[in-house]
């Protein structure tokens, strides 16, 4: 083989090379889920919207009043966060873990929580209108206050869980577990309590769905 053919094999095997770098730059890196953020632990107010933070380790971040609408924080670990009037509209929460966090008037509107797990979390005050909460773990959460009109919670657990003054309205909380719940002065009208657990629920002052039969919670109890 001439030299000139070697050079001209060699300077097509670098263009290739050049190009394939450059593919997994553009599709790969953007995209791989970040551990941390550089802000951590205080990013307070930070833009996140739409970021890619799967699988990341936020434990005891303060994010209050950040932007993570539509954000992947899908299996994230968030234990003792703080997102008090934080945005996650449209959020993907699937298996995080939010146990303790502060959540406090934080916006979770369309958010998919699905077997996110909250236990003793605090979200007086936020609104969940319209989230998917399927099979979460609100047990001993503080929801008091919390909007939770068309959420669906079916399968979740809320024991011991606090929805004083919550909205559950057209709410679907079919086979949910809400044993020793406080749902003191709740609006549950329209909510869908088949198959639900509400043995030793606190109900008094609850507005609850016009099909309701007490004879049902009796025999939870029994």
């Amino acid at each position: 083989m001439g030299r000139a053919s070697k050079f001209a094999l060699y300077a097509a095997a670098l263009v290739g090379a050049v190009a394939l770098i450059w593919l997994a730059w553009q599709y790969y890196p953007a995209n791989l889920p970040p551990q941390q953020l550089g802000c951590q632990p205080n990013c307070a107010q930070a833009d996140l919207v739409g970021y890619n933070l799967a699988r990341a380790d936020l434990n005891r971040i303060n994010l209050t009043t950040a932007r993570l609408d539509g954000a992947n924080l899908s299996q994230s670990t968030l234990l003792m966060a703080t997102l008090i009037g934080a945005v996650l509209r449209d959020a993907n929460l699937t298996e995080a873990d939010l146990s303790n966090a502060v959540l406090d008037r934080a916006d979770f509107r369309y958010a998919k929580l699905n077997r996110a797990i909250l236990r003793s979390a605090t979200l007086r005050e936020a609104d969940l209108r319209d989230a998917d909460l399927t099979g979460a773990d609100l047990r001993v959460a503080n929801l008091s206050g919390a909007l939770l009109d068309r959420a669906v919670l079916a399968n979740a657990s809320l024991v011991d869980a606090n929805l004083t003054n919550a909205v559950l309205r057209r709410t679907d909380l079919r086979n949910a577990n809400l044993r020793g719940a406080v749902l003191r002065n709740a609006d549950l009208r329209g909510a869908d309590l088949a198959g639900a657990d509400l043995a030793g629920a606190d109900l008094m002052g609850a507005r609850l769905p016009q099909e309701f039969f007490w004879d049902s919670l009796d025999n939870t109890e029994s």
